[in-house]
């Protein structure tokens, strides 16, 4: 089943459980996917790559907003936002835990032979195909730039 599918019917269980806070994450996602199947000019499926980034990119924005709101003191904001992150995360596979995405980032490093920042890139680029929806950006960006340090 695809994402779109999965959403469709994760929508109608939300509706009929009149769960608004799951609905509204779900109608933005569901629109996220529509506006990116849509740029491609085709009617085609979009990647299952193409969708965990659309899902991430959701739940970054989600949690950006929820840290602007809880700088600010208005945590009835806040907590919202955090709901709806917790439900795009169930579309996402399994994510890896710090140590396992440290696992593969030296993996990837000794493969490449990757000794300092200037091989930045080339192990960025490996370990984002690797790890595509199973860890965040900020994440392996961060272990890389540990490690090459």
């Amino acid at each position: 089943m695809s994402l779109q599918q999965q959403v469709m019917e994760a929508m109608k269980v939300a509706m009929k459980a009149k769960d608004t806070m799951s609905l509204e994450a779900l109608r933005a996602v569901k629109s996220a996917l529509l506006i990116a199947q849509t740029e491609t000019g085709a009617k085609e499926e979009i990647s299952q790559e193409d969708e965990f980034k659309i899902l991430q990119k959701q739940i970054k924005q989600r949690k950006d907003s929820a840290s602007i709101y809880l700088s600010q003191g208005r945590e009835d904001l806040a907590h919202p936002e955090l709901a709806q992150a917790r439900v795009i995360e169930e579309f996402l596979p399994k994510q890896f835990s710090e140590e396992e995405v440290v696992a593969l980032i030296d993996a990837i490093i000794s493969e490449t032979g990757a000794s300092s920042m200037k091989d930045m890139g080339k192990v960025m680029a490996m370990a984002n195909a690797k790890l595509a929806g199973k860890a965040d950006g900020k994440t392996i960006s961060s272990v890389v730039k540990a490690r090459l340090n």
